[in-house]
């Protein structure tokens, strides 16, 4: 089983080129960036940690997509992604390009992690509605994988329209990169997962043992061989709960940093390397 980390790194933090760098010479096997565009000072939703304010890295996260790019230019075996991209919210035709051109330099590291957002003042300046996110996201992902995946792609949704185009450069893995989504448990994730990506991405880990039976109905009524990918995102580390979700057929666990400076950072990942090795 493989062992990720995921961090909000913001303009205080240790920056990516550094984080990634001492991560693969730990032994780490990814590293996953979060994202908001921005953060809206008006207040519709609350926040997700249950605080009554946000905590100050959502309003400075660094933008995943330029991160991922200058983490890949130092290492060579992490892989590199998504945890998580709020994709409705961008052009769809854009983020193909971007994506694809990170998966080229980083010869195939790269993994989408996908998510439907809680935030709807920042969905509202971007013109998502909350009610059909989801929807939207969906069409968007598919709507990548068709300019990935052809020489001439069309698409035409209710959200996303195109006619022939090319668009180059195509990524190393295909005909997508690998794509997790991320969200809870329940039949309308399960439908989106198994028709259009490769794994779950459960933030947190709770409950995930009780899901998979679904997770693998719906996996093998879309007709997809194998088996979908589970993937415990931005747990708490613990050599009992590593091993646990290895014993449960997890691929992979992302365990949760602090965003901190440098030297504070680095204990970190010392202090999870050992647990990584102790659980392994």
């Amino acid at each position: 089983m493989r062992i990720g980390l995921t961090v909000f790194l913001t303009d205080r933090t240790i920056d990516p080129v550094t984080l990634a760098c001492e991560a693969e010479a730990r032994g780490f096997d990814s590293l996953y960036f979060p994202e908001h565009t921005h953060i809206p000072i008006s207040r519709v939703t609350s926040p997700p940690t249950g605080d009554d304010e946000l905590n100050d890295e959502y309003k400075r996260t660094l933008d995943p997509l330029i991160a991922i790019g200058a983490a890949a230019a130092v290492t060579s075996t992490l892989v590199l992604g998504t945890g998580v991209s709020l994709v409705a919210q961008h052009d769809p035709i854009v983020m193909a390009k971007q994506l694809a051109t990170l998966d080229l330099i980083s010869s195939g590291r790269i993994t989408l992690g996908v998510g439907f957002g809680w935030n709807q003042d920042e969905m509202t300046h971007h013109g998502v509605a909350y009610a059909t996110r989801r929807e939207q996201a969906r069409e968007h992902v598919l709507a990548m994988i068709e300019l990935w995946s052809h020489e001439e792609a069309t698409f035409n949704g209710e959200f996303v329209r195109f006619g022939s185009s090319w668009s180059w450069p195509k990524p190393v893995q295909q005909p997508r990169l690998r794509t997790l989504v991320g969200g809870g448990a329940g039949p309308k994730l399960f439908a989106h997962i198994s028709e259009y990506a490769d794994g779950w991405f459960p933030i947190g880990g709770a409950g995930v043992r009780d899901a998979l039976p679904a997770l693998r109905q719906a996996w093998d009524a879309a007709r997809r061989s194998g088996a979908p990918e589970v993937v415990p995102f931005g747990v708490v580390a613990d050599a009992g709960k590593i091993d646990y979700y290895r014993t449960i057929g997890c691929s992979e666990v992302v365990l949760r940093v602090v965003g901190a400076d440098r030297d504070t950072t680095l204990h970190q990942l010392d202090a999870l390397a050992g647990i990584a090795l102790v659980g392994s």
